[in-house]
């Protein structure tokens, strides 16, 4: 089971072996999608036979030690690590007698971070075979209300969909995922299963006027602020773009890429300048510019000429920028109130000028004396990352890895937006000394829109009946301070009451979030204070049983057997842990139960809401894989031969589409009469066309429009229906047959997504997720759901909505196609070049006997209709024969 309450979310997975034969092997995956940075690991524990052995939390340098001395006499011992972008794995293995039983048992919790509005909680679903019993729970507890809950899958098919519940009320929600046998198999004569992939679950809570929420068990609170409505403030911000050589092919392809659309995404209001540099730096401009539309598309064509060579002057390019600021700043030139921000991006180390990063970071500390903040992006595995995280933290920032994929410039853009819109700065929390015995980090330097900042701490024995607490800080030309008071007495009372919260947690989230914050401080510590931070970080390592970079689980066995093995929590810069189970001789692999349990969902910005997630995905194996069949046999079809079915054959006119007995196959009679009166038929039959674009006449008609579209250099206002709140803008390319971009705009919910014939991307909240064509997705949001098949078949329906279909063809040569059905939730307040088909179309008499061509009269202008055949792609490859009119717009 997951859950998630306040800011800790605790999970639980539990993999079960069965008895197997002697010297069996079986392997069972357990992954928990976390980054290493938010997660704290607890003991993992084994019960074998009824017999529980637990796993202990050591020391760093005495489980090395025990380690050593295993090893020395000759046992079994081992320190698996193993990182992912998302995942952390912990392996661990063991003999199994026959007829015995084995359950590993391993407990996480998490800070679920408040990302650009959203708090986010992955999970694996991997099992590798069809698991017999299979189930998946979610809760979610949150005092303050759950104002919107969504969930996404990149495995999920529409029979996958049918096995997935969601219910919510006002503060709880909860997800269920069941599959049977039949729903997670491929296909019924294979024994591979469909499930692998993520399941994505994000929410948000409603907010108060006072800006957070205090919440209170068992002596401990946890105080979550994350103000909403405020303005943005100004910012002065520099870009450091690393141009060396290491940046070359991809890598400044997708940072030119992301850059462009990061300058394009500045306020007027904000001032910025470009640093691009090598063994050298170079300024765009040699003083802060306006973000003007002007400005900025110099900018970004200066952006699009960015190229790679050379070496890496670190240092050099940092001091410019700061002494950019400070010029500025002594020139008055930096706007009262305003945020001033350095983005430094590189790939690699310093080669070139100052090289030791220790000056470097005593240089630019120096330089920047607080009075700027320095954010630090390294891309890809060759960075130093350890020493950007230090430049960074050392100077009022944070450091990201960027990590080098097909989406790498969508996480340059994400990043942008954690810190565009910064709301306050200095700020600080402030509570009554005789009501808080300890609390954790209290002030902060700057808040920025979509995160939150969380503080907890320890109430006195003789604590309060009310706690009451302040929050300061700076805005734009003026102070604002707020203020919340919490009863003790009904916190206690409200955190008792839900069966699946795990109890206790705001204490281990008060730890937690200590940990995290003296090893934040170890980071760019000094020496007099490093064995301090460590020392006091390891003691409540230990007392909490948390793993982390001072300690290791030490894994014992019973005796007789291999005795134990080693755990350690990885870093950034190493490698991370897993936990996959082996048992000697074997059959499978699969995950017989997984219980993930998010105790206060904690977020380490400002802070917000009890995060209880609870996730249980367990199962039994299935039945042993059988070999798969053999193949079925091709059949060949015959392309429509032109002109065929004709004006004879059936009557063209509104209203009138084939009719099964117009359709023919190869070898029928009706075939060979028809070759039979061509007796000399073309060599090569031309195949029917799939129309751009495929329009759902409104009315009772089951006639469709296929458009064809002229091309355009610029975005076409394709359809706007200002009630619904939907805009669909498009380019039509004639090179590539379709559409080269086309945008969807959403506004209930807020939703943007812009496909092109390389991707998809659809923004929410401010956060940009890429998509590749033919990727399974299946992404459920308030009012609307949005899926995509294997075919590469996009569908964005919801209830009361039209239905809009994208679909992918077989190359990026070639465009998109778009098609509309449930045009009846069109409202008449409509406009577009296809929204004009859905106002007052009267369709005119047939000229002459003619009957396949007519005339449309739409809002004043006539267009010309002609039936013709084409191919529908809305349904299964390669696509169906249709009659439709066919209208060149």
């Amino acid at each position: 089971m997951l859950e998630c309450g306040p800011n800790l979310a605790q999970s639980c997975l539990l993999c079960h072996l069965p008895a197997l034969a002697a010297e069996n092997l079986t392997q069972c995956p357990t992954q928990s999608p976390l980054h290493s940075s938010s997660r704290l690991l607890l003991p993992l524990s084994r019960i074998i036979d009824g017999v529980t052995y637990p796993g202990n939390i050591k020391s760093k340098d005495e489980a090395q030690e025990q380690y050593r001395a295993a090893v020395g006499r000759g046992e079994s011992a081992g320190l698996i690590k193993v990182t992912g972008r998302k995942t952390e794995q912990f392996q661990v293995s063991v003999n199994v007698a026959p007829a015995a039983k084995v359950t590993f048992e391993l407990i996480y919790q998490e800070l679920l971070r408040r990302h650009l509005g959203t708090y986010e909680l992955l999970l694996k679903v991997q099992p590798q075979q069809l698991v017999k019993h299979l189930q998946m729970d979610i809760h979610i507890f949150e005092p303050q209300g759950i104002s919107f809950l969504e969930t996404e899958s990149t495995f999920m098919t529409q029979e996958l969909a049918e096995s997935l519940t969601t219910s919510q009320n006002k503060t709880k929600a909860h997800i269920r995922f069941k599959p049977t046998l039949s729903q997670q198999q491929k296909s019924p004569d294979h024994e591979d299963t469909v499930l692998d992939g993520e399941f994505i679950i994000r929410y948000d809570v409603n907010r108060s006027a006072s800006g957070g929420s205090i919440q209170i068990e068992n002596g401990y609170f946890v105080h979550y602020f994350a103000p909403e409505n405020l303005p943005t403030m100004p910012k002065n911000v520099i870009f450091v773009i690393d141009k060396s050589g290491s940046m070359s092919g991809r890598k400044i392809h997708q940072t030119r890429e992301a850059l462009i659309k990061i300058l394009n995404d500045l306020n007027p209001k904000d001032q910025f300048n470009l640093i691009v540099f090598n063994e050298e730096a170079t300024q765009w401009k040699p003083s802060l510019k306006q973000a003007s539309a002007g400005n900025v598309k110099e900018a970004t064509d200066y952006a699009a000429s960015i190229h790679a060579q050379g070496g890496t002057n670190i240092n050099k390019a940092v001091l410019m920028a700061v002494d950019l600021l400070d010029n500025s700043n002594r020139a008055e030139l930096l706007p009262a109130g305003s945020v001033s921000l350095i983005i430094l991006l590189t790939d690699g180390q310093p080669t070139s000028g100052e090289t030791n990063p220790t000056v470097i970071q005593r240089n630019v500390k120096e330089a920047i004396s607080s009075k700027y903040s320095l954010f630090c992006l390294g891309f890809g595995f060759d960075v130093d990352y350890a020493f950007l995280e230090k430049l960074a933290l050392g100077n009022g920032g944070l450091a990201r890895r960027i990590y080098k994929d097909s989406d790498s410039a969508l996480q340059l853009q994400d990043f942008y937006q954690e810190v565009a819109n910064p709301l306050l700065l200095a700020v600080a929390f402030e509570y009554p000394s005789h009501d808080v015995e300890v609390i954790t980090q209290d002030s902060f330097r700057h808040h920025f829109k979509g995160s939150e900042m969380v503080v907890a701490g320890k109430l006195p024995d003789q604590g309060p009946d009310v706690l009451s607490a302040k929050v300061s800080g700076q805005m734009h030309l003026q102070n604002i301070t707020f203020e919340t008071k919490a009863s003790v007495a009904q916190q206690e009372k409200e955190f008792h009451s839900p069966k699946y919260i795990f109890h206790n947690f705001m204490e281990r989230l008060w730890a937690y979030m200590t940990i995290q914050q003296k090893l934040e401080q170890i980071v760019s510590a000094s020496d007099a204070e490093l064995e301090a931070l460590k020392a006091q970080a390891l003691e409540l390592s230990l007392k909490y049983n948390f793993v982390t970079p001072l300690t290791s689980m030490v894994v014992t066995k019973p005796e007789g057997q291999d005795q134990f093995q080693v755990a350690e929590k990885p870093v950034e810069n190493g490698e991370s842990l897993g936990l996959a189970v082996e048992t000697q001789d074997t059959v499978s692999k699969y995950i017989t139960y997984v219980n993930v349990t998010k105790v206060g969902a904690s977020r380490l910005s400002p802070g917000v809401g009890l995060k209880n997630v609870g996730a249980r995905i367990f199962g039994q194996p299935a039945l042993p894989r059988q070999p798969a069949p053999a193949g079925q046999p091709s059949f060949a079809s015959l392309p429509a031969l032109p002109g065929f079915p004709g004006p004879d054959h059936f009557p063209y006119g509104p209203g009138f589409g084939l009719h099964p007995e117009h359709c023919i196959s190869l070898g029928s009679p009706s075939l060979n009469k028809l070759l039979s009166q061509h007796p000399s038929p073309p060599t090569t039959l031309a195949p029917l066309q799939a129309p751009t674009i495929i329009l759902s006449l409104p009315g009772p008609s089951v006639d469709q429009l296929c458009i064809d579209m002229k091309p355009s250099e610029r975005f076409m206002n394709l359809l706007t229906d200002a009630d619904q709140g939907l805009t669909v803008t498009g380019q039509y390319d004639k090179q590539k047959a379709g559409f080269s971009s086309i945008k969807i705009i959403f506004r209930n919910p807020e939703l943007l997504v812009h496909a092109s014939p390389d991707y998809v991307v659809v923004i929410r909240n401010q956060k940009h997720t890429g998509y590749k064509w033919k990727q399974t997705v299946f992404s459920v949001f308030p009012d609307l759901k949005m899926t995509m098949d294997k075919r590469g078949l996009l569908l964005l329906k919801g209830p009361d909505k039209v239905t809009i279909g994208l679909l992918s063809r077989d190359s990026p040569q070639k465009g998109l196609l778009l098609f509309l059905n449930d045009t009846h939730h069109l409202s008449s307040n409509i406009d577009g070049e296809l929204g004009q088909f859905y106002q007052d179309v009267l369709w005119e008499p047939p000229e002459g006997t003619d009957s396949n061509q007519r005339k449309l009269r739409v809002q004043g202008n006539h267009f010309l209709a002609i039936r013709e055949l084409k191919l529908d792609y809305q349904q299964e490859s390669p696509g169906t024969e249709i009659s439709c009119w066919t209208v060149k717009i």
